[in-house]
C-alpha cells in the first residue's frame, strides 16, 4: 500500500467517524426527553 493510499484511507476514516458523531448528536436532539434523563442521572451523582 502506498503512503498516498494510506493517507486517503486515514482521511476517509476520520470523515466517517465525524459523520457518525454528527449523526449521533442529531439523533439526541430529536429526543429531548433522553437528554433530560441523561442530565438528571449525571447530576444525581453529585
Amino acid at each position: 500500500m502506498t503512503p498516498q493510499t494510506r493517507q486517503h484511507l486515514a482521511h476517509a476514516g476520520w470523515l466517517a467517524a465525524a459523520l457518525v458523531v454528527l449523526g449521533g448528536v442529531f439523533a439526541l436532539y430529536t429526543h429531548p426527553e433522553f437528554l433530560v434523563m441523561l442530565v438528571d442521572q449525571v447530576w444525581s451523582c453529585f
